[in-house]
């Protein structure tokens, strides 16, 4: 497993190089990646990280990661929004500072730099500690923290999920830095139960797809009821022969949705529905390499008129995911192979793979 991903059919390693130098090509001089509008969080940054790692942009990612490291806060967290390096929204998200633990972990996968990872460590180790200070007694982790030091009354799924896999990753770290962390295993252990077993602890966000396939994706659901979930509401968010659906309730399409739940199919071993679902989203490709961000099907129009990194970066790991081509392909697939034994409030026992 080496080398840049090409997916037969699908997506060739050169046009993959192509779309890495396209997130390369909207980097700033401090090393951020911006969304189209200007601004700068750090989970869609990291995303973008990890997709250059994977083409063999290194010296760009690495950049991207030291860009990390000057903007973290004494608290471990990230500001929501950051424009030209200064915050213009201040408060914290949990899910943002998890992600950080996943892109490290990719990085020391793919690259075998074990120096990187540890020169990166009090970095993963603060974020870490954010977000498991914002998890409640049943589990589940408030999605930010405010300016005032305040956290949100209620969780998110989709931010949740995520932060599963960040802290799952930064178990695995911190066991191969030497740096066990047995309060982040606990904290991962309690969230996946709420995560597989409570929906009710998280705010409404059903209309949206990412509610439906993150908890697969982050690897709190595996197995059965990961086929049960994807069944449910496959009809609702797949457009066949276009891709995913951002919302229920509206005729559009969106890359970086599309190349997540075919990341997540690949993760519960769907490789067929991943594969198609994959090359249906292809036609959002623009000649330069970069990916258009969605595509409303009733009015025929690119929607929002732009081309973003990160789903540029979606599509990376995506192809990789596919085409098995680096170490770190498998980073998704294994962020549900943790065997755990927990029991909730609720007094129920159950077991995961």
């Amino acid at each position: 497993m080496t080398g840049v991903p090409a997916v037969p059919g699908i997506i060739t390693a050169e046009q993959v190089i192509q779309t890495a130098r396209s997130i390369a090509a909207i980097q700033d001089a401090e090393g951020g990646v911006p969304w189209p509008e200007g601004h700068v969080d750090a989970w869609n940054h990291v995303e973008c990280l990890m997709a250059m790692t994977v083409a063999g942009l290194r010296v760009e990612a690495r950049r991207g990661y030291d860009w990390l490291v000057r903007h973290q806060r004494p608290d471990g967290s990230w500001p929501m929004k950051l424009v030209g390096g200064e915050p213009t929204e201040p408060n914290g998200e949990s899910n943002h500072a998890a992600y950080v633990a996943v892109g490290v972990w990719h990085d020391l996968l793919v690259t075998g730099d074990e120096g990187f990872a540890r020169a990166m460590w009090p970095t993963v180790a603060k974020a870490l500690d954010f977000v498991v200070g914002l998890q409640t007694t049943r589990g589940e982790i408030a999605w930010e923290r405010d300016a005032g030091g305040e956290p949100a009354a209620y969780a998110l799924l989709t931010g949740s999920s995520s932060i599963y896999q960040g802290l799952r990753s930064g178990v695995l770290l911190a066991e191969r830095l030497g740096d066990p962390q047995p309060d982040w295993e606990l904290a991962a252990d309690q969230l996946g139960h709420v995560l597989s077993a409570h929906p009710e602890a998280f705010a409404d966000k059903s209309r949206f797809s990412m509610d439906w396939y993150y908890p697969i994706l982050g690897g709190a659901v595996r197995g059965p009821e990961a086929s049960r979930r994807f069944d449910l509401e496959w009809d609702t968010f797949v457009v066949p022969g276009l891709g995913v659906r951002c919302v229920s309730d509206q005729p559009w399409v969106t890359g970086a949705e599309s190349c997540e739940l075919a990341l997540a199919l690949d993760a519960a071993g769907d490789r067929e529905r991943a594969l198609a679902v994959f090359a249906d989203m292809q036609h959002l490709r623009h000649e330069d390499g970069s990916y258009w961000t969605g595509w409303q099907f009733a009015n025929e129009k690119h929607f929002p008129h732009e081309r973003s990194g990160y789903t540029a970066a979606a599509v990376i790991l995506a192809a990789d995911a596919l085409a098995e081509a680096t170490p770190g392909s498998g980073i998704f697939r294994e962020a549900g192979r943790v065997q755990v034994r927990i029991t909730g409030e609720c007094g129920c026992e159950r077991a995961r793979a």
